[in-house]
């Protein structure tokens, strides 16, 4: 086999590398949109990032695919904002404020790629899949990191207090506080008080 001239394979590079840059812009742009718009055509997005609709359209085989290319760029991008160092460990107030800040923050950072991955979870199944993946990642990460309080639960109200905690702190609730205007130091707080109450309930008095 003889191999390509050198300037040939330079060629091939250059376009596999304008072709990388291409399809990230339509990814990057997409992104900015859904702050305006959770769904988008391929015709806008090619608006907003400089590249043709033909083009567009070479790179994703259709509008779910764009979307769901998009949502993993953006998990990808975020991902190290989900990771809590020392994860359960350390006193329950200190491990809390913890949680609180990593969870509001990714939230913040993702809240509008999920409004727009909700928006097409009933027609996409892999979509739906995304979302059901990242919140079994949150319900994990939201029981290892209060597991010393779960333990202590009575056996019988342990399971409907994690689900309270993590129905109280997945994205979906995170958002219905947002759409009521409430900046993130007052969803902080929201969420606080919620899994104090879980978590660490005043004792009853005995008179």
């Amino acid at each position: 086999m003889i191999d390509a001239p050198a300037e040939d394979a330079a060629a091939v590079d250059g376009r596999t590398a304008r072709r990388d840059r291409n399809r990230q812009s339509v990814l990057d742009a997409i992104l900015e949109i859904f702050s305006e718009n959770i769904d988008p055509t391929p015709d806008i997005v090619a608006l907003r990032s400089g590249v043709s609709p033909r083009s567009v359209y070479r790179y994703f085989e259709d509008r779910d695919e764009l979307l769901r290319a998009a949502i993993a760029r953006k998990i990808e991008t975020v991902w190290p904002l989900f990771t809590i160092t020392d994860l359960g460990a350390g006193h329950f107030d200190v491990r809390l404020d913890v949680f609180v800040a990593s969870r509001v923050r990714l939230f913040l950072e993702v809240a509008d790629t999920a409004r727009a991955a909700r928006h097409r979870a009933d027609r996409v199944p892999a979509i739906a899949a995304q979302i059901a993946e990242t919140q079994r990642a949150l319900r994990d990460q939201l029981e290892r990191h209060f597991a010393p309080e779960i333990s202590e639960l009575p056996a019988d109200c342990a399971t409907t207090t994690v689900r309270a905690a993590d129905v109280a702190s997945q994205f979906e609730s995170l958002e219905y506080l947002r759409q009521q205007n409430i900046d993130a130091q007052g969803i902080c707080d929201i969420l606080r008080v919620t899994l104090t109450a879980l978590f660490r309930p005043p004792s009853t008095v005995v008179g």
